[in-house]
């Protein structure tokens, strides 16, 4: 499973850093940054809920 990021889409709430912290960070300004892309087994739940928890859908998951 990927975990990807639209940059255009995110306006810095920073929610989806609150659920995981191990793949997403904030820059300066508070804007996502995908730390890491392939999401390991363990994290994969928490990877979509961090999706869901994006209010703009700046983030989505494949495979």
């Amino acid at each position: 499973m990927k975990l990807l990021l639209d940059a255009t889409l995110c306006n810095g709430y920073g929610l989806c850093q609150e659920n995981t912290p191990e793949l997403v960070e904030l820059d300066e300004w508070g804007y996502a940054k995908v730390v890491v892309v392939d999401v390991p087994p363990a994290a994969e739940d928490r990877a979509r809920a961090c999706v869901e928890s994006c209010p703009n859908s700046a983030l989505r998951v494949e495979g």
